[in-house]
């Protein structure tokens, strides 16, 4: 029997995105949403502290907090890979938390480093289902492991492969 369980998380993270054509390639902020569903069986076992449990909801928060929200929460986010490093540097002396990163910086690109993130800290019998990220409230990009089945995968008619 697999369940689902579901934790909501909050932070606020400014970007800009290099050599885009439209508004956002001035410096702006978001209120971020960020879900994050895990799935595993629930332990059955009356003398583990955790019974009943696929997660205990506060080691999902734990994890999601200090790989996601402590790194992200009031951070300016900035593409390493173009000319955003020099205005990194600039801005640091006056706020410091500037995180550079290997991808443009949107919404798009961010679920899945914080897939990849979150994954690598799940304990062994739990797995990353889905991730859904809200940049504004009628915008957000989605993340499913199931999605992410590669070519080589699909030829030997094998399910998804998601390792990180």
């Amino acid at each position: 029997m697999k369940i689902r369980i579901t934790k909501h998380f909050d932070f606020e993270t400014a970007h800009a995105l290099y050599g885009y054509d439209g508004k956002c390639k001035n410096i702006h902020g978001h209120s971020y949403q960020l879900y994050v569903t895990v799935i595993g069986q629930p332990i059955n076992d009356a003398k583990h502290v955790k019974n009943g449990m696929v997660l205990d909801f506060g080691d999902l928060k734990k994890i999601v907090k200090s790989e996601i929200v402590d790194v992200f929460d009031h951070a300016t986010v900035l593409n390493q890979n173009s000319p955003h490093k020099d205005l990194a540097e600039k801005i640091k002396p006056h706020s410091p938390k500037v995180l550079l990163v290997d991808y443009q910086p949107t919404s798009e690109n961010m679920i899945v480093d914080f897939a990849e993130k979150i994954s690598v800290r799940l304990p062994k019998l739990v797995t990353l289902h889905s991730l859904k990220l809200y940049e504004t409230n009628n915008s957000y990009a989605e993340w499913f492991a199931s999605d992410q089945v590669s070519p080589s995968a699909l030829s030997q008619g094998k399910g998804a492969n998601f390792r990180y």
